[in-house]
């Protein structure tokens, strides 16, 4: 059974700055039996990171559109694992305004980081969270889940303006904040193919170049990511090659 101090020697072994700011992606399931269940994990991450920044994806993108389009920041819950709902729900953390692809923060500038995505009108925009973890050279780590939950590939097919990835129109939504006031952000949204479901075919070159790496978390495989080499390998590569993620084919 994994407990809270060897959870911690794991991170420290998997080399994870501190001081830094990490995003982690995760199964809670792959992670295997641990003390205390899904809130010792994040007991642990919390305290690893008490001098740097923890971020965690809230995402709504599954229940939040046009016929549902209202996002209560303090309630909506999130869809993307157990490990973002509990988080979100912690005395401290804050979550960003963006009706579908919200994030949480606990630490260091938490709530300047967060703040702002109400005014970006895609999911992954240069100018919002996914945008500042290329700024503020931040760390992902996908802990029991690979490329294709990455969302900050996403981003950089965004930033590259890569042909067929989000509507051209927008949908009315809203977040709603605590105290009722309701802000319309119009969104595009992803569209077409499950690009993501094609993005495990660059891992072994982003490793290849030094861009990532693998370690343990609990039972679970880690990838440990860096945000600036991901960014640098694949503008690269999609620019010489917009349809990189177009099919399932290994390179």
């Amino acid at each position: 059974m994994h407990t809270n101090l060897s959870l911690s020697k794991q991170l420290e072994d998997a080399g994870i700055n501190k001081r830094g700011i990490v995003l982690m992606h995760s199964s809670m399931k792959s992670i295997g039996e641990v003390d205390g269940g899904a809130n010792t994990v994040l007991d642990v991450l919390v305290a690893y990171m008490r001098e740097g920044l923890l971020v965690l994806p809230t995402h709504t993108w599954s229940y939040i559109n046009k016929d549902n389009p209202k996002f209560y920041v303090e309630t909506s819950p999130s869809c993307v694992g157990i490990l973002p709902e509990l988080f979100r729900l912690r005395p401290g953390v804050v979550r960003s305004y963006h009706p579908t692809h919200s994030v949480a923060a606990l630490g260091q500038d938490a709530a300047s980081f967060v703040a702002g995505d109400e005014h970006c009108d895609t999911p992954c925009n240069r100018e919002s969270v996914w945008g500042k973890l290329l700024d503020l050279e931040a760390t992902i780590l996908l802990v029991g889940v690979d490329m294709r939950r990455n969302t900050f590939i996403h981003g950089i097919e965004e930033w590259m303006d890569i042909p067929g990835r989000l509507t051209d129109h927008h949908e009315e939504l809203f977040a709603v904040l605590g105290n009722g006031t309701e802000i319309s952000i119009p969104s595009r949204r992803h569209q077409g193919l499950d690009w993501s479901a094609h993005f495990w075919k660059v891992e072994h070159r982003l490793e290849e170049q030094g861009a990532i790496y693998k370690a343990h978390f609990g039972d679970a495989d880690m990838w440990v990511c860096n945000t600036v080499k991901m960014m640098d390998i694949l503008s690269n590569m999609l620019r010489e090659n917009p349809d990189l993620f177009s099919d399932n084919e290994p390179m």
